[in-house]
């Protein structure tokens, strides 16, 4: 399930992609394809903006990890819950680790739609 949720970010952000592309690509006048760049460039400016906070997310979230392990660790003594605290623990790591991947991935889109958009605009 975790390699389709990898499959589906890469796909939905590669259709994105594809679309301004083509979309860029197919508009003769230069004034109706810098509005469109334009508009498309405030569009990944906001998603990159999203994308940067949920890093900011990441990041208290593994502050907290690494905070419930060092609480946990005088806990363990051996109690029948701590199996599932380690559980626990151990999926908010992988959970955050993917979620870390997936907003690289959009970065890297983003960044890729930035360059077209720059170039759509730069041309004539």
């Amino acid at each position: 399930m975790v390699f389709l949720s990898f499959v589906y970010r890469f796909v939905t952000n590669f259709a994105f992609l594809a679309v301004v592309y083509f979309s860029l690509n197919f508009m003769e006048k230069y004034p109706n394809r810098a509005i469109l760049a334009i508009l498309v460039l405030v569009y990944a400016g906001m998603r990159a903006a999203s994308t940067l906070r949920a890093f900011y997310f990441f990041q208290k979230i593994e502050k907290l990890e690494a905070e419930t392990k060092r609480l946990q660790a005088p806990i363990n003594d051996g109690s029948g819950g701590t199996n599932a605290r380690k559980q626990v623990v151990a999926d908010v790591a992988r959970l955050r680790r993917d979620g870390e991947l997936k907003s690289y991935m959009d970065l890297f889109f983003l960044a890729l739609i930035v360059l077209l958009c720059v170039a759509a605009i730069m041309r004539q």
